[in-house]
Order: structure tokens, then sequence, then C-alpha cells
């Protein structure tokens, strides 16, 4: 069974960092795009950050780019996210999910979710 396991959210000052990392298991994680979506309070599902399997082709939302660097150990199949000069819109639940290119296709499926709060 599929699983995807967040860890690494948490509180943060605005311009600081963290860094995301989710577990996976229950599939051939190398085979697999994999992406992180966040949801804001009383805000719709944003897709932050994609990697393809082979971590040649990457996506980043505008309102990231340059913040924010996703990357994959296929070796330890984890999947992370590193995020830099955070902003307190930047808050939200963050999760990982596999087979999501901008859009839920065939095999798509969602973590737990981690949460992060940039606050001072």
């Amino acid at each position: 069974q599929v699983q995807l396991v967040e860890s690494g959210g948490g509180l943060a000052q605005p311009g600081g960092s963290l860094k995301l990392s989710c577990a996976a298991s229950g599939f051939t994680f190398s085979s697999h795009s994999m992406s992180w979506a966040r949801r804001a309070p009383g805000k719709g599902l944003e897709w932050v950050s994609g990697i393809s399997s082979d971590s040649t082709d990457t996506y980043y939302a505008h309102s990231v780019k340059g913040r924010f660097t996703v990357s994959r150990d296929n070796a330890r199949n984890t999947l992370y996210l590193q995020m830099n000069s955070l902003k307190p819109e930047d808050t939200a639940k963050y999760y990982c999910v596999k087979d999501y290119w901008g859009v839920v296709q065939d095999g798509t499926w969602w973590g737990q979710g981690t949460q992060v709060t940039v606050s001072s």
C-alpha cells in the first residue's frame, strides 16, 4: 500500500528556513514523479513544486521560485523541499503527492501533510 509520510514542518520566523521530507513506501519511488502542494487557511490548493522521476524536470510555482528547491533521493525513497526566505504567506499545510503534475491522474496519492507556520 502506498504511504507518503511528511516531516520537517513547524514554526519558522520570516526570512528563516525549513526543510520538508517525505518518506515514500509501497511503490517504486524511482519510477514516479513527485510533487509538493499546499493549502493555506481559507484558500484553495496550490501546486508548489514538482520533480520528475529522474530529477531532470522540475516545476516551481511563481510564488516560491527562487526560494524553494525540490529534490529527491531515489536510493532512500525520499522527497525533499528546501524552503528558504520564508514569508508569512507560506503558512500552509504542505502535502507530498505522488503522480501529480498540476492535475489529478490515475495513481495520484496524497500524504497526510505537515503544517508550516511562518510568524514572528
